[in-house]
Parts: structure tokens; sequence; C-alpha cells
């Protein structure tokens, strides 16, 4: 799905909101999916740093592996937000993007060649789905950081990439330089 064909589904927060609650109810949806990151990504970085420090790169694998999805089910179950990381290459299937989630995503990287930074790139909208239900979405871009090239750039240690690969036999999540995207956190709640 294009950029348009999300256009057409949904309502940018950027935008006008049909009513003033709407509008309110939207803010406190999109002050909410920032902490909700916030909290995420620290958490993540948190256990990425505590893993490093104490085993080394190869125990961040499973961070990465078994962490990242633990700690995004149990915001998920506390907060009642559908709570994840998706990415155009992807190293987890398990992650792999939705249509609107993708067009978000290249989205961001037009915003990015035109010079946007990815540290503040965000996307908060409404999206019509299934039933003529409506869910708020947010993303949050990625930006590739110094800690994730040594497993998702280009000179990745031939030990690592190999327990990279025995984890993650499909893996397209390499080759990143310093400040790409890397991927997106995704969330998504129901509007009542």
């Amino acid at each position: 799905m294009n950029r348009a064909a999300v256009m057409g589904i949904a309502v940018l927060l950027a935008g006008a909101w049909p009513t003033p609650s709407a509008a309110a109810e939207a803010s406190t949806d999109l002050t909410t999916a920032r902490q909700i990151v916030k909290r995420f990504a620290g958490e993540l970085k948190g256990e990425l740093k505590k893993a490093v420090g104490e085993e080394g790169f190869e125990h961040a694998i499973g961070v990465c592996k078994d962490a990242a999805p633990r700690i995004a089910a149990t915001l998920s179950a506390e907060t009642g937000w559908r709570v994840g990381r998706t990415a155009l290459r992807l190293r987890n299937p398990a992650n792999a993007p939705d249509s609107v989630e993708s067009a978000v995503l290249n989205e961001f990287l037009e915003r990015a060649a035109a010079g946007e930074p990815l540290a503040k790139m965000e996307t908060a909208l409404e999206q019509i789905g299934a039933e003529a239900r409506k869910d708020f979405r947010y993303m949050k871009a990625i930006p590739t950081g110094e800690l994730c090239l040594t497993c998702h750039g280009s000179d990745i240690d031939p030990k690592l990439a190999a327990r990279i690969r025995a984890a993650y036999p499909k893996d397209q999540a390499t080759g990143f330089k310093l400040g790409e995207l890397r991927g997106a956190f995704t969330l998504a709640k129901p509007l009542d």
C-alpha cells in the first residue's frame, strides 16, 4: 500500500480531526504512545547493554530474540495497546510489517532522504479497519545506532555472524550504516 492509500484510510494527527473531543483524545493517545515507546526502548537498551557488558555481543542476540518480544508482550498486557517493532529489512520474520506499517516505513525513508532527522521521526494516524473499526496507530523511527552496527552493520565479526545466521536463517537486517533507518516501534489500540 502506497502513501496515498494510507492517507485514504487514515487521518494524520497533523491534519484535522472531526471534532475537538476527538482531537483531545488523539493528543492523549499520542502522549501515551510516546511514553510506551520510551519505556520499550529504554528497557531493551538496558538489557542489551547489560548482556554485552557481562557476556559480549553474542549474548545480545538472545536479548533481541527473546527480551524484545517479552518486553513488547508485557507492555501490551499492561497498556492494552498492541506493541512491537517492525522493519523493511527483517531479522525476525515475526516482525513483518503490515501494509500500513510498510507504507509508513517507506515514508520515513523519503522524509530522511529529504533531510528530516530519523531520531525525531514519528507518525500517528487513525485507521479505519475491518468492520469500520477504528484504530489509533503510532510509529516511531529507529535509527541505526553505534550499538546496533555490531550485529546489523557491514563488518560483523564472523563468529557473531554465524550465531546470527543460526538464530535467524532468513536474516535480511545487515549492511546498515550509522544513522540509517533500522526499523520502527509500532503501536496500535482500538478506538471505542
